[in-house]
């Protein structure tokens, strides 16, 4: 079934409660999804990027495990510099860390370069983007990571219920655009097409972390965004191109879109004014972070709509 959830500020200059937000958000829906949960979330515009890193799987602890990822953690610290890098900053969990970083170079290399570790996956990449994905539910997963502390401009979330793939991080959303920074979707539904896309985009030079059919979206549309397009132009293409039933959230650096395919049968409720757009797979999640009488509505089969911050 799945919840999926979207918020985006359109004032405040990156010092909205973003984290706190989204988990309330997420909370509200969690019976939709109750075996993993996730966030991508958008800081204010920096100079530096920050890399979220997956290390390990394992939910238990043990002592071959602390080992191995703390060699992980220093494999990795040793390539990023040497391939240019300047490391500021590094936080993290048994399964997971976080780094901030200058650096003038492809960003491509340096993710392939951080990938080369065992067992090591690049969760997002980018100047704003931070993607924070583990199991349990959203208050769970937003306490290990201290996610009601994050200020930023706009979100992204999904409340995650496993029934083709495993409960793990990888199978989590939401999914970067591997490797474009800034670009994350989550979904609900499902594609037929998926395969087919997957091969022509393979065939382009992209690579896929996962067999989801939700990473397929993120890295298709931000394709047509380096040929040129608008966030909202290649949203509506996706709405001709994609086959199946299915409602997507997409995030950029400074936009987050919705698209909902010619069926509509996705559910999906939104609320905007001229502060700000929140939307959700259910009315209940908006309203655990408006503190006014509201209304909302549902957007119409084969529409897209984008707002900027």
């Amino acid at each position: 079934m799945c919840g999926i959830a979207g918020i985006i500020y359109r004032n405040g200059g990156g010092e909205r409660q973003v984290g706190r937000d989204m988990t309330a958000m997420l909370q509200a829906m969690k019976h939709r999804g109750p075996d993993s949960t996730g966030f991508g979330l958008y800081r204010g515009t920096d100079d530096s990027y920050v890399m979220h890193v997956k290390l390990s799987e394992a939910v238990e602890e043990d002592a071959d495990l602390e080992q191995r990822v703390q060699r992980q953690r220093d494999e990795i610290e040793a390539r990023m510099r040497a391939a240019g890098a300047d490391i500021q900053d590094i936080k993290g969990t048994h399964r997971t860390m976080a780094i901030v970083f200058g650096f003038d170079g492809d960003l491509k290399v340096l993710a392939d370069a951080v990938e080369r570790v065992r067992h090591t996956e690049v969760l997002s990449l980018g100047r704003s983007l931070e993607i924070v994905k583990d199991l349990g539910d959203a208050e769970t997963v937003s306490d290990e990571y201290h996610l009601t502390d994050f200020k930023g401009t706009h979100a992204i979330g999904h409340a995650r219920m496993a029934t083709e793939s495993d409960v793990d991080i990888a199978n989590a959303h939401p999914y970067w655009a591997y490797p474009f920074p800034d670009v994350a979707v989550v979904h609900n539904g499902q594609l037929t097409n998926f395969h087919e896309w997957r091969r022509r985009l393979t065939r382009q030079g992209h690579r896929f972390q996962s067999d989801c059919d939700s990473e397929i979206i993120a890295v298709y549309l931000a394709e047509k965004m380096s040929q040129g397009k608008s966030l909202e132009e290649a949203m509506r293409d996706s709405l001709t191109e994609l086959d199946g039933v299915f409602t997507y959230i997409c995030v950029t650096e400074d936009a987050l879109g919705v698209a909902k395919d010619m069926l509509g049968a996705k559910p999906l409720v939104l609320y905007e004014d001229d502060e700000v757009v929140a939307l959700a797979s259910e009315e209940i999640a908006i309203r655990q972070v408006l503190d006014r009488e509201i209304e909302t509505h549902d957007p119409y089969e084969g529409e897209v709509k984008v707002w900027s911050r």
